[in-house]
């Protein structure tokens, strides 16, 4: 049987830790506080209603037989690809289950992508077409491409609401890593200011309903 050093006893669950806090860790820079444990369950939906976060959701379910190579204009959606009806369902429900936890919301941004914007207003009811959301040119190279989506995270709100955003796995990738999200799913973010951003939580598109049960 090989020898196990010490180092590697003390090293590899140490290892296992970080990569278990992943999903929460800080966007933008890194802090020197101790990361909190993510919220969920009840306490995450009082966290929600005393407000100060930025919901990040990506779009729900779309059609993967469609794509967007051959849109030339946001406002045509037949060359993009679109929400399936199973993904509109999936938006409403979401919606219905946020406002019965009462979670308040203040600004609605989406990607000006029709699968976006069509999600947003099914949940919110509204949205404001943000281009920042989406990043910039998907051909440029621009490091800062996403810079303006990690502004938005890192920027407090005011409390007593929340501000929510519905764009892409891409952006949210880039500016908070991996896991992706899947359709449907939300980060709930924390803004630090200079510090960038903390995610305390993600709910999955089925997920919201059970934030308040007893």
């Amino acid at each position: 049987m090989p020898r196990t050093s010490l180092a590697t006893l003390i090293v590899a669950p140490l290892v296992a830790v970080v990569l278990a806090w992943a999903p929460y860790a800080t966007g933008q820079s890194a802090t020197s506080a101790a990361i909190p444990a993510p919220l969920s369950g009840r306490v995450l939906a009082d966290a929600l209603r005393r407000g100060g976060y930025v919901i990040y959701l990506r779009h729900t379910s779309t059609d993967f037989g469609q794509n967007d190579e051959a849109m030339t204009t946001f406002d045509d959606c037949t060359k993009q690809r679109n929400l399936t009806d199973a993904g509109r369902a999936e938006a409403r429900t979401i919606g219905a289950a946020i406002t019965k936890l009462r979670i308040p919301i203040g600004d609605v941004l989406a990607s000006p992508f029709c699968r976006t914007l069509e999600t947003a207003r099914l949940i919110f009811g509204r949205a404001t077409p943000t281009p920042a959301v989406r990043g910039g040119p998907a051909a440029t190279e621009d490091p800062d491409r996403y810079q303006e989506l990690r502004t938005l995270l890192s920027t407090p709100v005011s409390g007593g609401t929340n501000v929510a955003i519905v764009s892409h796995g891409n952006p949210f990738r880039a500016v908070a890593g991996t896991p992706y999200l899947a359709e449907g799913e939300a980060a709930v973010i924390e803004p630090l200011r200079a510090k960038g951003f903390r995610i305390v939580a993600r709910v999955t598109k089925d997920g919201w309903d059970s934030l308040d049960a007893r």
